[in-house]
């Protein structure tokens, strides 16, 4: 049962839309009846977990192909072709027997059915019948004209591009062929080589797999070769068997015991050379024709992989000796251990990437990035320029794997030993004129501190412990050369070379500024390091200062107060606008990338910096007039100021604003009030004033009116039916301590104003509207009671009210008192009062009433 799940073990391939195997898994292949299918189908389920990776029913129609020994190839289908790789011929044998057994053939063709195209069905039918086979002519050196006829015209039918494949696989037709070449070539007969051209690469266009596996045998792939160097358009015949075998050395860097891996490596070369050089760039009409011979390749190079993989002592022998000091492995052994595990990690490309990811998991166990910290420190250019592409191959695949290694170095050795730093400490000593190992090395540092490729757990978080890691142990390295290089304000090296290797650098700190935020911003301020970036201003090299202000312009572009600060305080605008001055206007990339950033700082409204350009360099950069961007700042900077010294002058307006100093009061507690947003409007309150005094006989309500225009208007008075007491004018010096009352109650707004725009030292005092002797007030209290006791109850009750009315001041201007009239419901208690005067009979203070008083205006209810 082991021995047949071992034969039945296969690869599922599909065909993916640019003509590449995708890997579906690994399984084992069944033939079954499916009763939902209702015929026999082929079933592969995974051998990981069981479920099924493929449940195909053999249609009587379908063309199984069989490749190689081990592949069957069909379609399912339009554009969805389907391959079973097996493990053993003997399981490919069982199964490809099944399928002949459902469609009625014979097990020992390698194609169950034609492939014929719908639209050409109709146009062979008659073909078909009555030739169902391709007859070929003799092969004969004088046939050889016949023989490319009928071949050049097979091609233009999928049909007969079928019979013809049958015809020369069942005859042996291609051996002949190669034995007409021998003859042809020893006779040196141009006209029959010439036309053996033609009919070999025909024979390619054919692109079946079948003839393929006939023409790269060991035995006649080099005659195959030999055959297409005779091509007629080249007046001499090419060397492509000369190349391959005396140019062409295959290297065995570590003894390789496996023939069948032997035969597969040398069998991949000569076939993908052949593709790539010695065969004719095809046609447009012919691109697609040869999709069989790039499978061929491909399915070499997956098992080639898998070969070697399976092979433990071959890779610990690889990896011990790239791992062992110069003095164990001489540098030309080394470089070609390189070279081969290079090589070994390109061909790792045309696997899917699960079985990818297991590719490198192997080389990470073998210790393949601990041997190419040694490897990228030697001084072989060779070496270093493998090592690098090795590298990449297993950062942009496994950025994660790589990390977890560099964290692990931390506790064990020397931080000038870790991988990151040794990758920081190569692109820093490139000596490469063009720096193409730097650039390579800076995406490869650029993957590594990505946060977007890092992964979070629950256990850990990648993201935090990785940039703790290169913030602490390898930013400083990175920073260095730029440190180095702008001591004293100055730019020290001004070759050609360093200026691209601090441009690289620039690039990546840009790229950290932009993804990492919080340790980005700590480094930047804490080492002044935009400060150093910008002595590079002053380069000679306008890419290197376009560098540096691309810097600038990224942190700008973040409007993160941290850093806008930091800029206003180190006063880092100063080397941009240098370096806007001695340009000098020329209409250039540097003009115009100055001017764009103090665009994107006006148009974003960036305050801070705006205020800081304007105060410190307004003057020179007012004088560009050629744009509008530093008029437009000024304007603004000049607005904001604006603002800034009138920052209350819309109170300044608001109605029940009370200003104590401007009476030049300075008691505690005095100070700026405004009427409470809750209070009604005034216009409000007369209308509700106005309603009450309609329900009570529509009696008509004294109000108080200012005889200063341009002191703020006051609140009206309520409706009042007595007023005891009343603010007027007393012609008297103003007092040390003047007081003020004023009556912050909600429920009554009313307010006494005291003004006298002809005297300004005149002081307020309250007083009754008719004073008398103390003794006198509880008579004159009885004679209103008895005279007033059935219609004045809510005047008693609104005079207690109104002798707690207190006074509100106006305005910082002289100050006038206004007495309201005594309301209409109490004249005969005047009347009494003014009897009483005359008579003597009480003895007042002299009151004087404020002038024009008599004709004070009165408003009415309506």
């Amino acid at each position: 049962m082991t021995d047949r799940m071992a034969r039945r073990r296969v690869k599922l391939y599909a065909l993916n839309a640019e003509r590449q195997w995708d890997d579906r898994g690994t399984g084992h292949v069944t033939s079954a009846y499916v009763e939902r299918l209702k015929g026999m189908s082929l079933l592969v389920r995974a051998e990981s977990d069981g479920s099924l990776l493929l449940e195909s029913k053999i249609l009587p129609d379908t063309a199984y192909q069989k490749q190689q020994g081990t592949l069957i190839v069909w379609s399912e289908g339009e554009n969805f072709d389907l391959a079973l790789s097996f493990q053993e011929k003997a399981g490919c044998d069982e199964i490809w027997e099944k399928i002949c057994q459902v469609q009625g053939k014979d097990p020992s063709v390698e194609i169950t059915q034609d492939i014929i195209e719908e639209s050409e069905d109709e146009r062979y039918e008659d073909v078909n019948e009555a030739n169902p086979w391709v007859e070929l002519p003799p092969c004969e050196i004088s046939r050889l004209e016949s023989i490319n006829e009928v071949i050049s015209n097979c091609l233009h039918s999928p049909v007969r591009r079928e019979k013809l494949a049958i015809a020369l696989e069942n005859e042996g037709y291609i051996k002949k062929l190669i034995s007409l070449f021998n003859m042809c070539e020893d006779l040196e007969n141009m006209e029959g080589l010439h036309l053996l051209y033609e009919i070999f690469k025909n024979i390619f266009l054919l692109n079946k797999n079948a003839l393929f596996e006939i023409m790269f045998a060991d035995d006649m792939i080099f005659d195959v070769v030999g055959a297409l160097e005779y091509d007629p358009s080249s007046p001499y015949p090419k060397k492509h068997r000369q190349f391959l075998k005396s140019r062409v050395k295959f290297k065995e860097v570590i003894p390789i015991e496996n023939n069948e891996l032997l035969s597969k490596i040398h069998q991949t070369y000569r076939v993908q050379y052949i593709q790539d050089v010695v065969l004719p760039t095809p046609a447009v009409f012919e691109e697609n024709m040869l999709s069989t011979l790039s499978s061929f390749v491909f399915f070499n190079k997956v098992e080639i992989v898998s070969l070697i993989q399976e092979d433990e002592r071959f890779l610990s022998e690889l990896f011990h000796q790239l791992s062992s000091s110069e003095d164990e492995v001489p540098l030309q052994k080394r470089k070609d251990l390189v070279l081969f595990l290079k090589e070994f990690c390109t061909f790792s490309q045309t696997l899917q990437p699960i079985n990818r990811e297991t590719f490198f998991k192997t080389l990470s166990n073998m210790g393949v990035l601990s041997a190419l910290e040694i490897t990228l420190s030697l001084d072989n250019q060779v070496i270093k320029s493998a090592s690098i592409d090795i590298l990449s191959y297993i950062v942009e695949f496994s950025p994660s794997m790589v990390r977890e290694y560099m964290m692990q170095q931390q506790h064990k050795v020397e931080e000038e030993q870790y991988l990151l730093n040794i990758i920081i400490e190569q692109m820093v000593l490139d000596s490469d004129p063009e720096m193409g190992g730097a650039v390579q090395l800076m995406g490869i540092l650029r993957i590594l501190i990505d946060p977007e490729n890092m992964m979070a757990t629950v256990t850990k978080s990648e993201r935090t412990d990785f940039l703790v890691f290169f913030y602490k142990h390898s930013m400083h390295s990175l920073v260095a050369p730029l440190l180095s290089n702008t001591v004293g304000n100055e730019v020290g090296r001004e070759d050609y070379q360093t200026a691209q290797l601090l441009a690289l650098i620039l690039e990546l700190l840009a790229f950290c500024v932009e993804h990492h935020t919080y340790h980005i911003k700590n480094y930047i301020v804490q080492r002044d390091l935009l400060n150093r970036i910008l002595v590079l201003m002053k380069s000679k090299h306008t890419f290197l200062v376009l560098s540096a202000l691309r810097f600038m312009r990224k942190i700008v572009g973040l409007k993160d107060d941290f850093y806008n600060r930091h800029i206003v305080n180190s006063n880092l605008f100063a080397p941009v606008v240098d370096a806007f001055v001695r340009n000098n206007g020329r209409y250039n990339l540097l003009d115009s990338a100055i001017l764009e950033m103090f665009e994107y700082i006006r148009v974003e409204d960036i305050k801070t910096l705006y205020l800081n350009i304007v105060e410190k360099f307004g003057s020179i950069l007012s004088k560009v007039e050629y744009v509008q961007t530093f008029s437009a700042l000024c304007m603004r900077y000049e607005q904001h100021q604006e603002r800034k010294e009138k920052p209350n002058a819309a109170l300044d307006n608001l109605t029940g604003v009370v200003r104590g100093n401007a009476m030049g009061l300075t008691s505690p507690g005095v100070g700026r009030f405004r009427r409470d947003v809750r209070d009604m409007d005034p216009d409000e309150e007369l209308w509700f004033n106005n309603e009450e005094e309609d329900i009570e006989e529509n009696e008509s309500i004294p109000v108080l009116q200012q005889n200063n225009r341009d002191a703020p208007t006051s609140p009206p008075l309520p409706v009042v039916e007595k007023i005891e007491k009343e603010m007027i004018p007393v012609t008297k010096p103003l007092s040390p301590k003047p007081s003020l009352h004023l009556n912050n109650n909600k429920d009554n707004n009313n307010t006494d104003l005291c003004e006298n725009p002809k005297s300004p030292s005149l002081t307020c005092k309250k007083v009754s509207l008719v004073d008398y002797d103390e003794n006198s007030d509880e008579e004159e209290e009885e004679e209103e009671e008895e005279e007033l006791s059935n219609t004045t109850t809510k005047c008693t009750s609104a005079t207690s009210a109104a002798t707690t009315t207190t006074t509100t001041t106006s305005s910082s201007s002289a100050t006038t008192a206004e007495q309201s009239d005594p309301p209409p419901c109490l004249p005969s208690v005047e009347e009494d009062k003014r009897s009483k005067r005359e008579e003597g009979e009480e003895s007042r203070e002299e009151v004087k009433s404020p002038p024009n008083s008599a004709k004070r205006p009165r408003l009415s209810a309506d």
